[in-house]
């Protein structure tokens, strides 16, 4: 019985465990890559218009923290009157931004 029941619990974090990542995967691509691209590299019309980072790019990486990330995607960013990224506060958890910056840093060569 305790085999059954710890395999279970296992196979029940691998479902949560793949389902996140669907998520962030899902909150990319509807909320990211229109800018920085599927892949990360900013090579999009849009990217390429607002010189957005490839994140591909391990001294683009370096150039910026985590909290830096989250704090820029929760409340967008501006240069003077342009909003040049909106901010995702009113859609994404706090959880889900975590996510995105996290999955941000795997795109690092």
């Amino acid at each position: 019985m305790k085999k059954v029941l710890i395999l279970t619990i296992g196979m029940l974090a691998i479902a949560v465990a793949s389902t996140q990542a669907a998520d962030v995967k899902e909150n990319w691509a509807k909320h990211c890559a229109k800018c920085h691209g599927e892949d990360g590299k900013g090579q999009t019309q849009m990217g390429k218009k607002l010189k957005v980072k490839d994140y591909t790019d391990a001294k683009a990486q370096e150039s910026f923290k985590d909290d830096e990330a989250i704090k820029l995607t929760k409340e967008g960013k501006k240069e003077g009157d342009k909003t040049l990224m909106k901010g995702f506060s009113d859609v994404l958890s706090e959880q889900e931004i975590k996510d995105l910056v996290a999955y941000i840093r795997k795109f690092k060569s």
